[in-house]
């Protein structure tokens, strides 16, 4: 399993109460937390404000995978530090964080959490997970449910392109 977040700008409508500012990208919104498996399937998703650290976000990701009782790997960015670590080990997950060389500059995907950053390009696709127009962070968390299950529906029907966009 691989987990990674991604901040959204927030839409008009959405409530303060529910945004923040990604102080790392500048981002005001909403950032969603992803844990993904290694065909690119998503186990949990969660959604808070944007200025809420990765950790928080990691640690109610493993607590949603931790329900589900079949995950004992998971593969976090730079991002996640120790405490996302120790509380996967009180869970029984073993989490590994998986470093960057410093010689990259930019983005550069890592081998081991390339499917995590697969599942949010492939949700970008999906125009309602471009901004984030939903009022309720609950609602924005169903759309990416939503999203994925159109993904999951083209693979087992071997559609190679979304029918939405056309021949």
């Amino acid at each position: 399993m691989s987990m990674d977040t991604q901040s959204n700008h927030a839409a008009v409508n959405v409530p303060a109460a529910t945004t923040g500012k990604d102080a790392n990208k500048k981002v005001p919104g909403r950032k969603r937390g992803l844990a993904v498996d290694v065909i690119g399937l998503i186990i949990a998703v969660v959604v808070v404000a944007a200025c809420v650290h990765d950790n928080a976000i990691g640690k109610q990701l493993l607590d949603k995978v931790a329900q589900a009782g079949t995950v004992q790997t998971a593969l976090v960015d730079q991002g996640f530090k120790s405490s996302v670590v120790d509380h996967g080990a009180d869970l029984g997950i073993k989490v590994e964080i998986v470093k960057r060389s410093p010689d990259d500059v930019g983005f550069v995907p890592q081998a081991k959490r390339r499917v995590s950053e697969q599942v949010n390009g492939i949700l970008m696709l999906h125009r309602r997970l471009v901004r984030d127009y939903e009022a309720l962070p609950a609602n924005a968390e169903s759309r990416v449910y939503w999203a994925i299950t159109a993904n999951m529906s083209r693979r087992l029907t071997k559609e190679s392109t979304p029918t939405w966009r056309g021949a």
